[in-house]
């Protein structure tokens, strides 16, 4: 499978500013930050958690704790990914007992992801509510899933993908979206 880029949909600018919006908007559902905590699923929802944290602190003066889940064994597609998945250390080392958590990951399509990354949650504590924050949501669901905090809609074709990429893992900061191209 080969990718064609076809479109930057949002540069290094637009980012900060969804991400600016998407504090802001967390903050507000939840009447302040007292009892939120942000959790990324592991690869990109990581960084943009942190991301979100930071702005969060620098609006509301208060540091919210920030986790990140790995979800592979959750995931049901796990025996087609590859004969060994490459399982990660989940790091949420505070308690998410009573918690408003916001999940927070790059892309959002089928819903799967986020339904494993739930599972993950709940072995782990019994949260007051559990929300999402997505930077881009692609739409496509499988699963009726919908994301509480949405950076961007981009309605995409089954063959597109939305590519996130972001200065902590890909070096470069910026929204893509990539067309399939059959060989």
């Amino acid at each position: 499978m080969e990718l064609q880029e076809k479109k930057v949909l949002m540069d290094e600018v637009a980012i900060k500013r969804a991400i600016t919006r998407i504090a802001h908007e967390i903050i507000e559902r939840n009447k302040g930050v007292e009892k939120v905590a942000l959790i990324g699923i592991r690869r990109r929802g990581g960084p943009l958690a942190v991301r979100l944290a930071e702005r969060i602190e620098e609006i509301e003066g208060i540091k919210v704790p920030v986790g990140i889940l790995d979800i592979t064994l959750y995931r049901d597609d796990l025996t087609t990914l590859a004969s060994q998945p490459q399982v990660h250390r989940t790091e949420v080392f505070f308690n998410i007992n009573d918690m408003n958590i916001v999940l927070v990951d790059d892309v959002m399509y089928t819903g799967r992801t986020i339904r494993a990354a739930m599972d993950a949650l709940i072995d782990l504590g019994r949260p007051r509510t559990i929300q999402l924050a997505v930077l881009v949501d692609r739409g496509h669901r499988e699963l009726p899933v919908k994301a509480d905090f949405i950076g961007k809609n981009v309605p995409t074709s089954k063959t597109e993908v939305i590519s996130v990429l972001v200065k902590e893992i890909d070096g470069r900061e910026e929204v893509i979206i990539q067309e399939i191209i059959d060989q």
